[in-house]
């Protein structure tokens, strides 16, 4: 078949998480900001769950990509 599923999947929520991270992160100590969240820092906890599953998608792409021998 032609394109996996996965590897704009992958690349969407990689990116996302990666931007929301550190977005997180360059705000984490602005407390003022994280007040409506009972100070927990949402930015950073979300963009590190949407990293994960990001690379978790990319990395099920590249091992779908490879065929066992004689196949």
């Amino acid at each position: 078949m032609g394109l996996d599923i996965r590897w704009p999947i992958g690349l969407m929520f990689t990116l996302i998480g990666a931007l929301l991270a550190v977005y997180g992160l360059s705000t984490g100590a602005n407390t003022e900001l994280y007040k409506s969240s009972l100070g927990i820092n949402i930015n950073l906890i979300w963009g590190a769950v949407l990293l994960g599953f990001g690379i978790l998608m990319l990395l099920g792409a590249v091992a779908g990509g490879k065929k066992p021998p004689g196949k």
